[in-house]
């Protein structure tokens, strides 16, 4: 599964522009296999990963030798969400 979401995420990643952010839905099981591969973490380790909750997400950023995990199986905004009609 790693194999076939991991270049679809890394070439979307190509397309955004500075100081942007992709998001990418998917199920469970594939977000963290991807995350594992995309950290570099050998297979057998993904599972310490743990799965994602209903309606949470990850965040992973780029550190200075490659992708970091910042946040994951998060379930609050980090910031308040402003709409047009505020």
């Amino acid at each position: 599964m790693a194999d076939r979401a991991v270049p679809v995420v890394l070439d979307a990643v190509q397309a955004v522009p500075d100081e942007g952010t992709l998001v990418v839905v998917s199920h469970g099981g594939t977000i963290r296999m991807a995350i594992g591969r995309m950290l570099g973490l050998p297979e057998h380790s993904w599972e310490a990963l743990g799965g994602l909750s209903n309606c949470c997400w990850s965040v992973l950023g780029r550190g200075y030798r490659g992708w970091r995990l910042e946040e994951h199986n998060a379930g609050t905004l980090p910031e308040p969400v402003m709409g047009d009609d505020t």
